[in-house]
């Protein structure tokens, strides 16, 4: 199995499966947001990526006339803003989950299937269950490839790397909850929507959820350290180990973390918006 990330060039990862990464390589990206093409005969496009021209014309050369479905794990504008052309060129179905009202959306996103949980794609090749994975946001979905128990992951696990959860759709405890969830199914494998393909999923799995879970612990350390605090302060506190240059992001995961312990009643939040933890402590 290759595992190049050159833009536009298709990879096989498995009989029924490609790859091909945009141009659109960065910190939050990796080498780029990966669009897979399942199927030979009658292919179904997950995440179609940013709306660039050269990555559109790949996938509509490797598609090569037999694009019949286009399905997005979720609507943020690395991800699915390509349907649009896609669709005009092809006439697909367009099959995922309308944008949530939240930040860093892809507003355009209009899908002809409302997608739901478990709900499946049958085709002569494959078959394609949809599985509810909110926490990086409320509308995202994997899509497990049953034949071959490859599970597409999105934006719900990235290789190499922890994903943002974005509040107000995005939701810490939700994401914790969505991981756990995966372990009911039968996943060989898992192709993130940045990365390479992680071989392993029940150990990504546990270290995701032990990771999230220590996040949460330096959290309520660092309020019982600084005391009432700004979110300012305390994610150079709980983030030490992250580049500063994206704390601006970790503080919407940091944001999560600190509505998880509030809602279980170990963290407030003053009308300066300053966090402390409870009276009842952690």
């Amino acid at each position: 199995m290759s595992e190049g990330f050159e833009p536009g060039v298709p990879v096989v990862l498995n009989s029924r499966v490609r790859r091909i990464t945009a141009p659109n390589p960065g910190v939050m990206t990796g080498p780029g947001t990966n669009t897979y093409l399942v199927g030979n005969d009658e292919v179904a496009v997950i995440d179609p990526g940013p709306l660039l021209d050269s990555h559109v014309e790949a996938i509509l050369e490797a598609g090569a006339g037999k694009i019949q479905w286009i399905v997005t794990t979720h609507t943020h504008p690395d991800h699915s803003p390509a349907w649009k052309p896609l669709r005009e060129a092809t006439g697909a179905r367009v099959i995922g989950a309308k944008p949530w009202d939240d930040m860093f959306q892809d507003d355009t996103f209009e899908p002809e299937l409302e997608v739901e949980h478990d709900q499946l794609l049958q085709t002569s090749e494959f078959t394609l269950r949809a599985i509810h994975t909110p926490g990086h946001v409320g509308n995202h979905y994997c899509y497990l490839v049953e034949d071959e128990g490859m599970l597409f992951t999105g934006d719900h696990i990235m290789s190499g790397s922890t994903v943002v959860i974005v509040p107000p759709s995005g939701d810490m405890k939700a994401y914790i909850d969505s991981l756990r969830l995966l372990l009911d199914y039968p996943i060989n494998s898992m192709a993130p929507g940045h990365g390479a393909v992680i071989d392993d999923p029940e150990a990504a799995v546990d270290w995701l959820i032990k990771h999230r879970l220590q996040r949460e612990q330096k959290v309520v350390d660092g309020l019982q350290q600084l005391g009432t605090c700004s979110l300012d302060a305390l994610v150079v506190q709980v983030y030490d180990d992250v580049d500063p240059g994206i704390h601006h992001m970790a503080k919407l995961s940091l944001t999560a973390h600190l509505i998880k312990l509030q809602r279980e009643g170990r963290a407030d939040q003053d009308e300066h918006e300053a966090w402390s933890l409870s009276a009842s402590g952690a």
